[in-house]
């Protein structure tokens, strides 16, 4: 593959109008390594070639296939720990307490493989488990990505040793899953149960999604611009409930809207709860 600096400067705008991810200068080698594979198979030697193509037959499938590539990532089961403690310690009860008779509604925003989402379904059992009766609505988690096939792949449920080991516990892996073959492992039904998986783009609308106690947008902001992440942040608001929390990546801060969120120290941690 052919990246000359206006080749790769034309994907660069491409992809933040496709899907808003704002790729550094410096972002060359990522892209040879994502779309090599994709590039010989179509016969495309250059990202211009590659960017006019797209253009030329925008209903064609290669502008998905283009996109499913570059966004798709691997992530962690229960990543960085503290937010699902903090899930189920602080802004369960109050969420509870706020909507007694509500079922409560989770966002996990671009679900990558399925870790997150089915993190917390996990985290819901455990907390149904030590607060017998107090979740009598149930919950709901809304998980969304980009990605097609990710999607389809998060929707069986299964996965390989190595996707296991990064962050599971002996535990959870005997509590949560079924053994489904050699080295793999299926989420068992009630955990898959509680979610639901949709695909969205971040830059949509998103009047489709109602409103939600609780958002995860972890380790996603940090691939957009200032400008993208602000109005992303703006639209997530929008989608809160009153008094709802956001939950961001440990890296992440929410800067410049501080009439819309207030940031909530929880030692370990910081999340924003919607004004």
């Amino acid at each position: 593959m052919s990246t000359g600096n206006l080749d790769f400067e034309q994907f660069r705008v491409f992809l933040e109008k496709a899907c808003g991810i704002l790729l550094g200068e410096n972002k060359q080698y990522l892209v040879s390594s994502r779309l090599n594979k994709l590039m010989e198979q179509q016969g495309i030697k250059t990202l211009g070639e590659l960017v006019q193509r797209i253009q030329t037959q925008p209903r064609g499938g290669l502008r998905e296939m283009v996109v499913d590539a570059m966004t798709t990532n691997e992530t962690l089961w229960f990543r960085d720990t503290y937010p699902f403690e903090v899930l189920k310690n602080k802004v369960l009860p109050e969420a509870i307490r706020a909507n007694p008779n509500q079922r409560l509604r989770i966002w996990s925003a671009a679900c990558s493989s399925g870790q997150e989402p089915y993190s917390l379904s996990m985290s819901i059992d455990e907390f149904e488990r030590s607060n017998m009766g107090q979740l009598k609505m149930g919950v709901q988690i809304v998980a969304t990505d980009l990605s097609g096939t990710m999607l389809n792949n998060c929707k069986t449920g299964e996965y390989d040793s190595l996707a296991i080991g990064r962050g599971l516990s002996a535990d959870r892996l005997q509590r949560y899953f079924d053994p489904k073959g050699p080295g793999r492992w299926v989420v068992k039904a009630p955990i898959k149960s509680r979610v639901e998986f949709r695909s969205f783009n971040l830059l949509d609308s998103y009047a489709s999604l109602g409103k939600f106690d609780i958002v995860f947008c972890r380790n996603v902001l940090i691939y957009f611009s200032a400008e993208v992440k602000k109005d992303i942040l703006m639209r997530i608001h929008s989608t809160l409930k009153p008094g709802g929390y956001l939950f961001l990546g440990a890296s992440e801060a929410l800067n410049g809207l501080p009439d819309h969120y207030q940031m909530v120290q929880c030692n370990p941690g910081i999340i924003y709860q919607a004004k």
